[in-house]
């Protein structure tokens, strides 16, 4: 699941997640479902219990709970703001608990100078308090705005490329090793 964490109007997010699902389809070992927090549009939380129960009473959380459990690995794309992560993402991921659990995840990130890296370094600690497992291999697009063309398509270069590849080499791998640990376990 590629998750957009922008909603923004006129979001660089929506051009760089269209660049990055043409990566991992090329990449050829995912199915892609692009998760679009815009579209999704979920109420900040508004379950009546702790997701830890499961005990979900809303439409839009047994929806969005069916489709993250679905889902065997994750990139979370995320601009930087006020040198963190969106808010939109942290209310998604606060939704769920168990459908995160041992799961990988990797971290694209863009914005200014920083690339985005304050944002991917506080979602890190976030994801990793839910038990997922973040690939050490990110993208981090600094200056976001210089890889847009004028019709806002993102234009990436090979370094950021190359850097994608990697990152999803390195989240099969990391799902081979975690998709065991998610069965049920028999008991003796």
């Amino acid at each position: 699941m590629l998750i957009i964490a922008s909603t923004r109007p006129q979001r660089a997010g929506k051009p760089v997640a269209d660049w990055l699902e043409t990566v991992i389809a090329e990449h050829g070992a995912f199915d892609v479902d692009v998760a679009d927090l815009k579209e999704i549009d979920l109420p900040m939380m508004d379950e009546p219990e702790h997701p830890m129960l499961g005990r979900y009473v809303h439409d839009h959380t047994k929806r969005w709970s069916a489709r993250v459990a679905a889902a065997d690995a994750f990139v979370m794309l995320t601009p930087e703001y006020n040198h963190s992560f969106t808010a939109p993402l942290k209310n998604a991921i606060d939704y769920l608990n168990r459908e995160w659990k041992r799961k990988p995840v990797a971290i694209a990130s863009y914005g200014g100078v920083s690339a985005g890296l304050r944002a991917a370094t506080m979602l890190r600690a976030v994801l990793s308090a839910l038990g997922m497992v973040a690939t050490g291999t990110t993208v981090s697009i600094p200056m976001v705005k210089t890889f847009l063309s004028p019709e806002r398509e993102f234009q990436a270069n090979a370094v950021l490329t190359k850097a994608a590849t990697g990152m999803l080499d390195e989240l099969l791998t990391l799902h081979r090793v975690l998709s065991p640990m998610r069965q049920p376990v028999e008991t003796v």
